[in-house]
C-alpha cells in the first residue's frame, strides 16, 4: 500500500508541474516593469506610452488598461479593431501580444508577437506602471 500511495503522490506532483508550466503569462503574478521597459524599446518603434504624444506608426498606448479597443482618435484603426469588442486588460493584452493575428484577425499590426510569457508578463507590468 505505501509503494502505490508513493507513486500515485509523484503522478499528482508530476501533473501539477506539467500544468503550471504551460500556465499563461497573465496567470504569473507580477512581472517586472523595469524588464518591460526593455522589452518595449521594440513597441516603441510604433508606439508611446507618454500622455499627449502624438501617434506614430501606431496608436499611443497611455491609459491603455480599461479602454475599449479603437476607442481613441488618435489612430485609424482597422475595421476589425473596431468591431472586436475588446476592452483592454491583463488577459486581452497578454493574449494580443502572444499573437496579435490569432488574438484579432484583420489587425493592422505587423508584429508577429511575442512567445515568451516571461517577457510578456513584464511588458504588462510596464504599460500598468506608465498609465
Amino acid at each position: 500500500m505505501g509503494v502505490m500511495h508513493e507513486w500515485c503522490r509523484l503522478l499528482a506532483v508530476s501533473v501539477i508541474a506539467i500544468v503550471a508550466a504551460g500556465a499563461p503569462a497573465h496567470a504569473q503574478s507580477g512581472g517586472d516593469p523595469e524588464r518591460g521597459e526593455k522589452a518595449f524599446k521594440k513597441c516603441a518603434v510604433c508606439h508611446s506610452v507618454k500622455a499627449g504624444e502624438k501617434k506614430t506608426t501606431g496608436p499611443n498606448l497611455h491609459n491603455l488598461f480599461g479602454r475599449k479597443a479603437a476607442s481613441t482618435d488618435d489612430y485609424k484603426f482597422s475595421d476589425a479593431m473596431k468591431k472586436s469588442g475588446v476592452v483592454w486588460d491583463e488577459k486581452a493584452v497578454d493574449a494580443y501580444l502572444l499573437d496579435p493575428k490569432k488574438h484579432i484577425p484583420g489587425t493592422k499590426m505587423v508584429f508577429q508577437g511575442i512567445r515568451d510569457d516571461r517577457e510578456r508578463a513584464d511588458l504588462i507590468a510596464f504599460l500598468k506602471k506608465a498609465q
